[in-house]
């Protein structure tokens, strides 16, 4: 079993390890939830750039880009979880 597993995947259901099932997702479904974690992770770039920081690294300027940051997870996660449900 590969050691990841692409989250538009099928596959996604098989490190399940505590019981929960999973639906399969429509094409479309996948297409925006990839959509909706390129966006974020493009919106965090950007955080970066702003701040002057390394770009996929954990750090952030200022404390007001680390809650950006947080926030457009919480909401990339929120999103997801919608097309997911």
């Amino acid at each position: 079993m590969p050691d990841t597993v692409d989250s538009t995947s099928d596959d996604r259901t098989v490190n399940n390890v505590v019981g929960h099932t999973y639906r399969k997702l429509s094409d479309i479904e996948k297409a925006q939830m990839k959509r909706l974690k390129d966006m974020g992770a493009d919106f965090i770039a950007m955080l970066h750039q702003v701040g002057g920081t390394e770009i996929g690294g954990d750090r952030f300027a200022s404390r007001d880009l680390s809650l950006a940051n947080t926030h457009v997870e919480d909401a990339v996660m929120r999103a997801v979880r919608h097309i997911t449900a």
